[in-house]
C-alpha cells in the first residue's frame, strides 16, 4: 500500500453465532486491491483475531454472479492461512448487507468455494461447500508428542474415535476426549504444540467430544496463528465431518451440530450438513456485524 494511498475499511464481523459477543470474529476487507501481503499481515496482527480475510476481484474462468464472485485471502496474526471457514461465513454476511442474500463464490488457495447466503427471522446465515476432503493416519510418535505437548494422557481419549489428521481445505489433527471434563480442561504447551504443527502442517487440533448421535462439542488450539484456541472453525469443522463420515461413525447423509467457544466465553454454533454421493461437506452458520 503506497504511503498516501487511503487505509481501506476493516470491518469486524462474527461467524457461527447471531451475537456480536458469541461466535468467531474477524477482521473483513471488502476491497483489498492496493494491499500488498505485508499490509495484509499487519491488519490482522493488528486486529489480533485469529483470522481476518481479504477480498480483490475474481480470477478468469471462476464463474458465479457478475459482482457476486471474488478471490479471497486469509491472515492470522503470524501468517496467511490456505483457508477458513469463519472468516468466510464473516465475509459472506457483510456482503450480504450490502449487496443482498443469495449465492456468492470464492476463489481460494486451496480451490472455488461456493457459499449461499439466507436471512432467516432477521438472522444472517451462511452455508459454505468445502473443496473435496481426505483423511490421513498419524504416525504413532507424533501422536505421543500431540498428546505430551497437549498434556492429555492416552487413555483420556475416545477409543471409538481414532486419530486421524483431517482435511477439508486445511489440515487439521482430530483427537477425540473420553469425557466432557477432559475437553474442558485445556492447558498445553504452547510452543511445543506450535513445533509439531508446523511440522505436519496442521492448521488447528480439532479437539472433540460426543454428546449424542450427532452432537459435538469442539476446541480448536491455534498456536501457529498466533492464538491459543481459536473460539468457531469452520474449516475444521469441515474436515471433521468428513473424517466422522469416512470412518462410518455417523450416516453418510447427516446433520451434525458443533457447539463451540462455550469454554472461552464466545458460545456459536456450527451446522455441518453431509450429503450422500457428494464427497464435500457443507458447514453452515449465522452472522453478525461487531460493533
Amino acid at each position: 500500500m503506497t504511503t498516501n494511498a487511503p487505509r481501506p475499511e476493516v470491518l469486524r464481523y462474527t461467524a457461527f453465532s447471531s451475537a456480536p459477543d458469541g461466535g468467531n470474529p474477524a477482521g473483513v476487507v471488502l476491497d483489498a486491491t492496493a494491499l500488498d501481503d505485508n499490509d495484509m499481515l499487519a491488519i490482522a496482527a493488528d486486529l489480533g483475531y485469529s483470522e481476518s480475510a481479504f477480498l480483490t476481484a475474481p480470477p478468469e474462468g471462476l464463474g458465479g454472479q457478475e459482482g457476486r464472485a471474488y478471490s479471497i485471502r486469509y491472515f492470522s496474526p503470524k501468517a496467511e492461512v490456505p483457508f477458513c471457514g469463519h472468516a468466510t461465513v464473516a465475509t459472506a454476511v457483510a456482503l450480504a448487507e450490502r449487496i443482498g442474500p443469495g449465492e456468492l463464490v470464492f476463489a481460494t488457495r486451496v480451490g472455488a468455494v461456493p457459499v449461499e447466503v439466507a436471512e432467516e427471522g432477521g438472522t444472517v446465515r451462511a452455508t459454505l461447500t468445502s473443496v473435496e476432503p481426505h483423511i490421513e493416519e498419524i504416525a504413532d510418535a507424533d501422536l505421543t508428542e500431540a498428546l505430551a505437548a497437549l498434556g492429555w494422557p492416552a487413555a483420556d481419549l475416545d477409543p471409538a474415535f481414532p486419530p486421524r489428521i483431517a482435511f477439508a481445505g486445511a489440515r487439521h489433527l482430530v483427537l477425540a476426549a473420553a469425557t466432557r471434563a477432559r475437553l474442558a480442561d485445556l492447558a498445553y504447551d504452547f510452543a511445543r504444540l506450535e513445533a509439531l504443527m508446523h511440522r505436519l502442517d496442521l492448521t488447528t487440533v480439532q479437539l472433540v467430544w460426543r454428546e449424542s448421535a450427532t452432537v459435538f462439542h469442539v476446541r480448536d488450539p491455534f498456536p501457529v496463528g498466533g492464538v491459543v484456541e481459536d473460539p468457531a472453525t469452520g474449516a475444521a469443522a469441515a474436515a471433521f465431518g468428513a473424517y466422522a463420515r469416512e470412518l462410518g461413525l455417523v450416516p453418510e447423509d447427516a446433520v451434525l451440530t458443533l457447539h463451540q467457544g462455550e469454554d472461552l466465553g464466545r458460545p456459536g454454533e456450527l451446522t455441518v450438513m453431509l450429503r450422500a454421493g457428494d464427497a464435500r461437506v457443507r458447514v453452515s452458520g449465522a452472522g453478525a456485524r461487531i460493533s
